[in-house]
């Protein structure tokens, strides 16, 4: 038997563990947890004798390709699923997909799952003994599917499910990509004219006798500060950056606050709800087509949207749901999902076709942010054009005005 994975907090670990099953058989696995007495308390519960538990360290290693990518799982699971639709066993299936394999991560992972399925395992168990590959939604979903029979037709959803989403975070990775290389660039060109064009400047400048205008004082005085303290200047911001994303990735507190500021900057806010909200409904949709009761379902839900927000929506609505509550009166409650989503969802429990209710509105959300992204690529582009000239015209300006003075 696998261990019971836990469900993921900002405070778990990850530990590694081996012990033996009740046929003596030796296993090993890895669970999230938050402390290592909740590890030994799970295992026992399976009947697993303990011989070891250990946190796991973390590895910094370089690679090359090596690591098994969400880009990964999704290709993964269409693959199966097509080897499943197709009429080959389970076990021939991993035989074919892992000898397939062009990355040796996949292909080892592959053969450790198939290994796990031939010693007994359900295919939920072997997947739940990788935590870090296959989350709580996806092991819950196979765990429904071999339940039910259907694993090749809900093996071809997940796929689905898990593409759309893969193509959601692109294209908002795509909105962002674009202004940070800008902007980049500028920071580069700027410190770049501070350091090293400046200071010739400032000898032509200084050699001439002349009082400076008030610009090229200014320019000149930054770039003798920057001349002065770059170490300083270099280490303070690179420790600032480093101790920002370490507290955001630790601190659930600053998690909170950074998710609920991205759903209200100007511009990008928008895009980040719409994404958030469409991966919520696909997320839900699938669930529910695989026939996860609702309750069980938004337990999984929760952290599909990506946002802090919406997870704690969500567990709000999981709450209410259980005491009887309609889902889209639930949602209503929340404050954080749009009239139409709530509309559809109160459709889909009057109908009872509430996963196909929730289908159409990721779609249509999905197809907003695609619309979102090209009208942005083409709006920043010549703001950033613009932005990056008013910001190196001002610089070279302001060296050149001493020069048209003496010229004068």
């Amino acid at each position: 038997m696998a261990a019971i994975s836990s469900t993921k907090a900002s405070t778990d670990s990850t530990y590694r563990w081996h012990g033996r099953d009740r046929a003596g058989k030796t296993i090993r696995g890895e669970m999230q947890a938050p402390n290592e007495a909740f590890v030994k308390t799970a295992l026992r519960r399976q009947g697993i004798k303990i011989v070891e538990v250990s946190k796991a360290r973390k590895e910094f290693k370089f690679s090359f390709g090596g690591s098994v990518s969400e880009k990964d799982v999704a290709l993964f699971t269409r693959q199966l699923a097509t080897m499943l639709k197709a009429g080959v066993p389970l076990i021939k299936a991993f035989d074919i997909v892992s000898d397939g394999a062009s990355n040796p991560e996949v292909a080892k992972l592959l053969r450790q799952i198939k290994s796990d399925i031939e010693t007994g395992m359900s295919l939920k168990q072997a997947f739940e003994k990788h935590p870090l590959k296959f989350d709580s939604l996806f092991c819950g979903l196979i765990g429904a599917a071999e339940a039910a029979g259907i694993l090749d037709s809900l093996l071809e959803r997940l796929a689905t499910h898990q593409e759309k989403i893969l193509a959601i975070k692109s294209k908002i990775k795509a909105a962002l990509f674009y202004p940070i290389t800008v902007l980049m660039i500028a920071l580069i060109v700027v410190l770049g004219m501070l350091l090293f064009v400046v200071p010739k400047f400032q000898a032509i400048f200084k050699s001439s006798g002349r009082a400076l205008p008030a610009p090229t004082q200014l320019l000149v005085d930054c770039s003798q500060f920057f001349l002065n303290n770059w170490i300083f200047i270099l280490g303070a911001t690179s420790f600032g950056i480093w101790l920002f994303f370490w507290t955001w990735k630790r601190s659930q507190t600053m998690q909170q606050n950074m998710d609920h500021f991205l759903l209200h900057i100007p511009i990008f806010g928008a895009l980040f709800k719409k994404s958030a909200v469409s991966r919520w409904c696909r997320t839900l949709a699938t669930m529910f087509t695989a026939g996860l009761p609702l309750v069980e379902a938004l337990n999984s839900v929760a952290s599909a949207a990506g946002n802090h927000v919406y997870f704690t929506a969500t567990k709000t609505i999981q709450s209410e749901v259980s005491t009887g509550a309609g889902l889209s009166l639930s949602m209503q409650a929340t404050g954080v999902f749009p009239n139409m989503v709530i509309q559809m969802a109160l459709i889909g429990e009057e109908s009872g076709s509430l996963d196909d209710m929730l289908g159409k509105c990721a779609d249509f959300y999905e197809a907003e942010v695609d619309d979102m992204v090209k009208s942005m690529s083409s709006l920043m582009e010549p703001l950033l054009i613009t932005l990056l000239g008013v910001i190196i015209g001002s610089i070279i300006i302001a060296m050149y005005l001493p020069i048209f003075q003496m010229a004068g």
